[in-house]
């Protein structure tokens, strides 16, 4: 059995799903795993662009002591780019095809879920 983490972020990828269908992303692959590399969480594609997404899900009342942004740095960066590079090359896409990695953070409060989404982490400096 799933531990209470990963349970609660299956459920934040779950809202993370549902956001993006709402949005006008098509879903093509979940939880695509390299090993030793890591994982992109949703794999989804608007306008023909691939979009590769990382899911980050919190309670707010952790917020203040560890800002879900900060959750994201330079190192699992890199290892998103090389993960979404391996999927691209796997899944035999064109050399030329448009794509992007997006971050979207899920938080958690006892009312509801609210997610922000942050376009573009690879070549963007957000924090």
């Amino acid at each position: 059995m799933p531990s209470l983490s990963r349970q609660f972020g299956d459920i934040g990828e779950q809202q993370a799903e549902s956001f993006l269908v709402e949005n006008g992303y098509r879903i093509k692959d979940k939880n695509y795993r390299v090993k030793n590399l890591g994982e992109i969480d949703i794999v989804g594609e608007r306008k023909g662009k691939l979009h590769f997404f990382e899911v980050k899900t919190r309670d707010v009342k952790h917020e203040t002591t560890f800002p879900i942004e900060f959750s994201i740095n330079n190192k699992k960066r890199r290892n998103l780019r090389r993960v979404c590079q391996i999927y691209l090359s796997e899944h035999q896409y064109h050399p030329n095809q448009e794509w992007q990695v997006d971050a979207l953070f899920v938080r958690s409060n006892p009312e509801r879920f609210e997610i922000d989404l942050l376009e573009n982490i690879l070549w963007e400096e957000y924090y």
